[in-house]
């Protein structure tokens, strides 16, 4: 959430459904001070990678509603806005705490289901959600982060 307020912050104080990118720039690193100009670029990469905004020539716009966040009084960003949340190791921690087990050995499970039943050819990903419905963990929340990773990777 930290990360939807401070991408929605600027579009807020200014009340434009779009800004230029120096704007954006400008109104997280020199207005507020939150960070220096390469961490507010870092920011709106990790806001587009997240699909939380769109860059076209230029112009960033919000792919969210912006009037449905608050932006608290005092509000600073917090390192953890360029934390990567992986969804693949939520989801092994969800399952080893629903099964009382550990997280080594629920990749240990994982493993044999990549290599034995489907020859090498599941992602992690696709693994760790049959794992998930093996032990009727929800992992329908992480689905889109998942495919999200998974198109990722195939891109690199």
């Amino acid at each position: 959430m930290n990360l939807t307020i401070a991408v929605a912050a600027p579009f807020k104080h200014m009340r434009k459904d779009r800004l230029q990118k120096s704007e954006f720039i400008f109104y997280i690193a020199i207005d507020r001070k939150w960070m220096n100009k390469e961490q507010a670029n870092q920011l709106l990469e990790r806001a587009q990678a997240d699909g939380l905004v769109e860059v076209d020539g230029g112009f960033i716009r919000p792919l969210f509603d912006v009037a449905g966040v608050t932006v608290p009084l005092g509000f600073k960003p917090t390192s953890e806005i360029f934390e990567q949340e992986n969804p693949y190791e939520e989801l092994i921690g969800r399952i080893a705490a629903a099964t009382g087990r550990s997280p080594n050995q629920i990749v240990a499970e994982l493993n044999p289901i990549i290599t034995d039943h489907f020859d090498g050819n599941l992602s992690v990903e696709a693994a760790v959600v049959l794992i998930a419905k093996r032990y009727a963990v929800p992992f329908e929340d992480k689905l889109d982060a998942l495919i999200a990773s998974v198109s990722k990777k195939n891109r690199s």
